[in-house]
């Protein structure tokens, strides 16, 4: 009996790690996520059995108190399960809840890490979150705690210097961005990714007084990164790179 945590990566299927793709091709059961790219299960044998119990705002879910227990049930009745997450599965995966539950029910358990979406999205679409002469650091914050309040570490984070990466921030977006704007940063950058790294992906680049009506303009919604910052307005910089290369050629 044994449960590996995978991290699936930021969205692009390519994105995973070969430790990851192995696990997979081990499998008797695979536990996905609603943000697991679905070619990922081509990995998977013919044999094993494939299980979502994926979680989104908005659409029925399986809960957390439900896919510990189930864990556990395909341990016992089929051996070895992995459970593919999107992202990392210690980076607001609740992974380590899942290992825990896992390992007091006495099954073997191992961790295979996966690209966080939380610097590689921003990556993909041309953001450093950190770079000399404008960020030196950078906060993770989700956007919503279990209370289903902002993280108090975002009046924090809003207070500092460094870049602020809000994860499953979008339904908040107006409360994150007057939390900055109570520290005088109504002109600060902000970049929001949505389907980072994937081919529908989609930027939109603002500052924090006017991106509300540019997100409202353009459409753009969950899932999607929310990067507050000076380093958010380098995207503009790299579109423009990449056009005026293209019109070069």
């Amino acid at each position: 009996m044994k449960l590996t945590l995978v991290g699936a990566g930021p969205g692009d299927p390519e994105l995973i790690t070969l430790k990851g793709i192995r696990a997979l091709q081990q499998a008797d059961v695979v536990m996905y996520d609603a943000l697991v790219h679905p070619d990922l299960l081509e990995y998977c044998r013919p044999d094993a059995l494939t299980v979502y119990v994926g979680k989104r705002r908005g659409a029925y879910s399986c809960v957390q108190e439900d896919i510990n227990p189930l864990i556990v049930h395909y341990a016992r009745q089929y051996g070895h399960v992995v459970r593919l997450k999107g992202g990392d599965s210690f980076v607001f995966g609740r992974g380590f809840e899942e290992v825990e539950y896992a390992r007091q029910q006495g099954i073997e358990t191992a961790v295979v890490p996966g690209l966080s979406s939380s610097y590689a999205v921003p990556a993909a679409a041309g953001i450093p979150l950190t770079t000399r002469g404008l960020s030196e650091s950078f906060w993770v914050v989700t956007g919503t705690t279990k209370a289903g309040q902002l993280s108090a570490d975002l009046q924090l984070a809003a207070q500092s210097s460094a870049t602020v990466v809000v994860l499953m921030g979008m339904h908040k977006l107006a409360e994150i961005m007057a939390v900055f704007a109570q520290q005088g940063k109504t002109e600060t950058p902000v970049a929001i990714i949505q389907n980072g790294t994937l081919p529908d992906q989609q930027l939109v680049v603002g500052q924090v007084g006017d991106i509300i009506d540019k997100v409202n303009e353009s459409g753009v919604g969950n899932p999607a990164i929310i990067v507050v910052g000076d380093v958010a307005g380098l995207s503009q910089i790299n579109i423009q790179a990449i056009v005026s290369s293209n019109v070069a050629e």
